[in-house]
């Protein structure tokens, strides 16, 4: 009767629980403050505190590419999926 499309539910498969984890690790780390609050070690001469925020940019920007690749790959092998029930 009604005209509308049919929703599925989101699918969760392992490799999107992975992205996930990929992009939320970064505001755990940064938002566990008391982790980190603190002088020692220093590297260089610089207080824990600093260069730790330091490491999650560098951290930040490659589990963010990981996560992007592994949505690409997913989106090409649904496609691929979904071209191949099709045909």
């Amino acid at each position: 009767m009604s005209d509308a499309p049919e929703v599925k539910p989101p699918v969760v498969t392992p490799v999107r629980v992975v992205i996930a984890l990929c992009l939320v690790a970064p505001f755990v780390a940064m938002l566990w403050v008391s982790s980190y609050a603190k002088t020692d070690p220093t590297f260089i001469g610089i207080p824990f505190f600093y260069w730790y925020q330091m490491a999650w940019v560098l951290i930040s920007t490659a589990l963010t590419m990981t996560a992007y690749q592994l949505w690409q790959r997913d989106q090409r092998a649904r496609k691929a999926r979904k071209d191949g029930a099709s045909a």
